[in-house]
């Protein structure tokens, strides 16, 4: 089956967005040594182009800080620009970048000697600045705080970030990798509220939702909740 045949069967079966997750850096030299296995960056892109056609939001990441080069990066950013201009009149396309820094603890990357954690906080910032500027199709860019911590996602609120992102009930992606970071459901809006900015609960699409009464003690009794 088609991307597009796929994406129509999930879509009439109920799906409405489509993470961008593995993205990585949209390379084939990178991906070749970074991700081995995963789809190439053409039919990463192409994934994304049938599913604006369809009127699925979506969202894009990228993953970097290893073995790309600055030219790799902008042309990351230059490929999601285009992939949003050529969505179809009236559709969303990508509701969101997120950019994050590669996690290297316990990887077989690291091991190998083939890639390793180089991004600083002051370079995680200005990736989100430059994301801001490059991406000017895309509204929302995300801060990652989960690999940054919470006071570099402060800084970013003031360089081009929109968004924190969400307390996380269950990560073991990048924690397995090193990411020490955690946000309870007050916290994050303290976070932002310390940064000058004033909370806003969100659903996937973006659609601003009201703060339930005692919303810490709920995500502890259902362990589910959506702040992105």
């Amino acid at each position: 089956m088609s991307h597009d045949a796929v994406l129509r069967e999930l879509h009439a079966a109920g799906l409405d967005s489509l993470p961008g997750a593995g993205a990585e850096i949209l390379n084939d030299r990178v991906r070749r040594l970074i991700s081995k296995g995963k789809c190439g960056a053409q039919e990463w892109l192409d994934i994304m182009r049938a599913a604006h056609r369809i009127g699925l939001t979506t969202s894009a990441t990228m993953m970097f800080g290893h073995i790309e080069t600055l030219m790799e990066r902008m042309e990351h950013l230059v490929d999601i620009r285009k992939v949003q201009s050529q969505k179809p009149e009236g559709a969303v396309g990508f509701l969101a970048f997120i950019p994050w820094p590669f996690m290297d603890d316990g990887t077989l990357l690291k091991k190998l000697k083939r890639a390793r954690n180089q991004c600083t906080a002051d370079e995680y910032i200005r990736m989100i600045a430059i994301s801001r500027i490059m991406l000017p199709n895309i509204k929302h860019i995300q801060a990652s705080w989960l690999t940054v911590g919470k006071q570099t996602a402060q800084v970013c609120l003031h360089s081009g970030a929109d968004d924190m992102g969400s307390i996380m009930i269950e990560e073991n992606v990048v924690s397995a990798a090193g990411a020490p970071f955690r946000f309870t459901a007050d916290g994050i809006q303290q976070a932002i509220r310390d940064a000058g900015y004033t909370p806003q609960l969100r659903d996937q699409q973006y659609r601003e939702r009201a703060v339930p009464e005692n919303i810490q003690q709920q995500v502890l009794n259902q362990a589910t909740m959506i702040i992105d």
